[in-house]
């Protein structure tokens, strides 16, 4: 009797226990369950402010385990002067920090570049496409909406380049603006950076340069200017661009470089 009583007493004497231990562990998985939210409530965060401030955000594929580096080079290209508070720009001393960290980081496979740019400062467009041309990983560019003046040579930086049916590239003589002291110092010096950017287009496309001087001194096309724009189909066939697609083909491409890479 005693001992069935005493086993008695013995599992009812453990039974608060346990249930403390369940509880203990019910509150153990609620803690861990709300960290794990209050962790993806903080990246979600973090990626939008990234997107606000930088223009930036990371891509993590699970299948293919590549995490890419999205960047956007948008409205003016900003340069040693500030555009206005009222004009989307692309900032050349915040891009090229993060491009150098990129090179350096063991995380990111690749950068996916998205243009929309109407062109602007044409040191800062020339200092951010030869910083791109210089990545040793896997760069991919598509052009969305427009790539004019200077984002030219933006676009072709990259390893392989992208163009929706829609968008455009305008292709023109430099420009300037203001009081010339020496013509013809002033013009030399034009020429000669209208010489860099021709170059460089077609030291990393397919057209040659001959042909890009040809369509930057097109008198027939533009109104107010001298040049040619150039549609998606336009763009291919013209050498500038890779290939007409869209996001899903960049992003393809961009894996099966990083996967050549690392094969």
């Amino acid at each position: 009797m005693f001992s069935d009583f005493g086993s008695i007493e013995v599992v009812y004497f453990c039974r608060p226990i346990y249930s403390n231990i369940l509880i203990f562990f019910s509150k153990y998985e609620i803690l861990q369950s709300l960290h794990k939210k209050e962790v993806v409530i903080i990246m979600e965060m973090k990626k939008n402010e990234e997107i606000k401030e930088t223009g930036t955000i990371e891509l993590t594929n699970q299948n293919k385990k590549h995490t890419i580096k999205v960047f956007t080079i948008i409205g003016e290209i900003e340069g040693h002067e500030a555009a206005s508070n009222n004009t989307k720009s692309t900032k050349y001393d915040h891009l090229l920090p993060q491009l150098a960290e990129l090179e350096e980081s063991d995380e990111i496979q690749g950068a996916l570049f998205l243009l929309n740019t109407l062109g602007g400062d044409v040191e800062a467009g020339l200092a951010i496409a030869e910083m791109i041309a210089s990545l040793s990983k896997p760069t991919v560019s598509l052009v969305l909406g427009g790539s004019h003046s200077i984002g030219g040579p933006l676009a072709v930086a990259t390893d392989y380049s992208f163009i929706v049916p829609s968008g455009t590239m305008v292709v023109h003589p430099v420009r300037s603006s203001g009081m010339f002291i020496g013509v013809k110092q002033s013009y030399l010096n034009m020429v000669k950076t209208q010489d860099r950017i021709t170059t460089f287009i077609s030291t990393h496309s397919r057209i040659t340069k001959e042909r890009v001087e040809q369509l930057m001194l097109n008198p027939t096309e533009l109104v107010k200017d001298v040049g040619t724009m150039l549609e998606g189909e336009e763009a291919v066939t013209e050498g500038i661009i890779d290939e007409v697609g869209g996001i899903k083909d960049a992003l393809k491409k961009l894996h099966n470089l990083i996967d050549e890479g690392e094969g």
